[in-house]
């Protein structure tokens, strides 16, 4: 599994593997690169539309959808429109199973984590199901809330209230017969090799023709590939992984403007600054300021 493509930001800690994202986006489109993580994640839209693309396929995510994106799976997520309000909930399978060899165990969550069965990458959005799920992720959303906005390290109960609530959303699915056999494969071998090749080389110089030439395929080809498959062209894909690894140096370290620009790979620091600034809407010098 490629590492290169994984999201390494830690979900939650060792005691408490459980984490959740809020993204309330107005005004500002903007677009999550495809990436992959060991943990199951929940996809909760409060507002949409949300893009999403996960495992090759695209989808549109609209007021009250919930999305299950399984662990290893390629996603990507982002909006056009820029006004979306949607929460993503990640934890590990082993937070939800049990120790104990029982039928439970044998034909749920052993298959779960196993990757012979699946949850259904999109919850039916009539009526019952729909508002259980939302009632549900919405106390969970709750009940977590306070304690990561403050790092709190609470004690078993809020963990056990968590988890018990991630158990009736599990039995809400099981009820639907929503769970199925996997018997395909997943994401292609070649998207992955792309953006491995991609993730290993961006801070030099690539390009399209480069591309083209390590993958023994034409650069039309090439181009049309990335585009269908990840909903952005490569020269993006690109930019936006150098602006994300200079917004990691801008915030752990004391290198210059310019250095932080050529470490990222940007050819000259005129063209990182207005690049960044386009995108984050602030100076890359006024950005680490404000975080210090």
């Amino acid at each position: 599994m490629y590492p290169e493509l994984k999201e390494n930001r830690p979900h939650g800690t060792d005691n408490y593997p459980y984490t959740q994202y809020h993204m309330h986006n107005i005004f500002h489109a903007f677009q999550i690169p495809v990436h992959w993580h060991d943990e199951l994640e929940v996809i909760y839209t409060k507002k949409g539309p949300l893009n999403l693309l996960i495992d090759g396929k695209e989808y549109t995510a609209e007021d009250g959808s919930v999305y299950f994106v399984a662990p290893g799976q390629l996603h990507l997520m982002g909006s056009a429109a820029g006004d979306v309000d949607y929460y993503t909930l990640l934890f590990p399978l082993e937070f939800i199973s049990f120790q104990s060899d029982d039928s439970l165990e044998r034909e749920l969550f052993f298959p779960l984590r196993n990757h012979t069965l699946s949850f259904p990458c999109k919850l039916p959005e009539d009526h019952d199901t729909a508002a259980k799920a939302s009632v549900l992720l919405d106390q969970i959303i709750n009940a977590n809330s306070d304690r990561i906005a403050t790092n709190q390290k609470n004690g078993y109960q809020n963990q056990l209230g968590t988890r018990i609530l991630l158990l009736k959303l599990v039995l809400l699915i099981a009820e639907q017969n929503l769970f199925y056999p996997s018997h395909t494969k997943s994401t292609s071998s070649l998207q992955k090799e792309l953006l491995s090749y991609i993730q290993q080389n961006y801070c030099f110089r690539i390009s399209l023709h480069d591309l083209a030439g390590h993958f023994h395929m034409s650069e039309k080809y090439i181009s049309r590939y990335f585009r269908e498959h990840f909903q952005l062209t490569l020269s993006q894909y690109i930019t936006y992984l150098r602006l994300s690894h200079a917004k990691h140096l801008l915030e752990t370290t004391s290198l210059s403007i310019t250095e932080t620009a050529l470490q990222s790979g940007f050819p000259n620091v005129s063209y990182f600054i207005r690049t960044f600034k386009n995108t984050f809407h602030v100076p890359p010098l006024q950005y680490r300021n404000s975080i210090r």
